[in-house]
């Protein structure tokens, strides 16, 4: 069995699929999530291939804070995904619930919901620190399988804070 586990690791490596859930967020993160798959930052150079079903994906990419209504919804895409798989809270509102925590309807970050193998902050999130995301997950992934690989903490770019930057 040690091989064809080490082969499933070695394609899941190579070539992981992904899918984008925005959980209610305020679509900037969506819009850098999207550039990032475009030639000009070109997240398929690694070998990532955008899904438009969780029964094919590896990759949860999720933006926007978890919200009550959206829960359920969150877990049944996280529950058809097959195993291993990995979710990337990208931008601040997936990860803590940004500038919505607090609100009535905010649960906070995606990890209130589902467990989150790798957070990229910013608001938004550049297309460079998303891709730093994915590849340092990856990079996770070649880890013994008794070595504590997960969550992965990105660095982000120096330029580019905010909105307009």
């Amino acid at each position: 069995m040690g091989l064809i586990s080490d082969l499933v690791t070695w394609s899941r490596m190579k070539s992981p699929w992904i899918i984008h859930f925005n959980t209610g967020a305020c679509n900037a993160c969506d819009i850098e999530i999207v550039a990032s798959i475009t030639p000009r930052f070109d997240l398929e150079r690694f070998g990532v291939l955008k899904k438009g079903t969780p029964r094919h994906a590896d990759v949860l990419l999720c933006s926007g804070p978890l919200t009550r209504q959206i829960e359920p919804l969150l877990k049944r895409i996280y529950a058809q995904m097959a195993n291993p798989k990995f979710v990337v809270a990208v931008g601040t509102c997936a990860c803590s619930g940004g500038v919505f925590k607090g609100c009535y309807n905010i649960k906070g970050g995606i990890d209130a919901g589902i467990p989150v193998s790798a957070y990229v902050p910013g608001c938004p999130v550049r297309p460079e620190a998303i891709i730093d995301g994915v590849v340092k997950l990856l990079d996770s992934l070649k880890n013994p399988a008794g070595a504590p690989a997960l969550p992965v903490e990105m660095n982000l770019p120096e330029k580019g804070v905010g909105l307009h930057g």
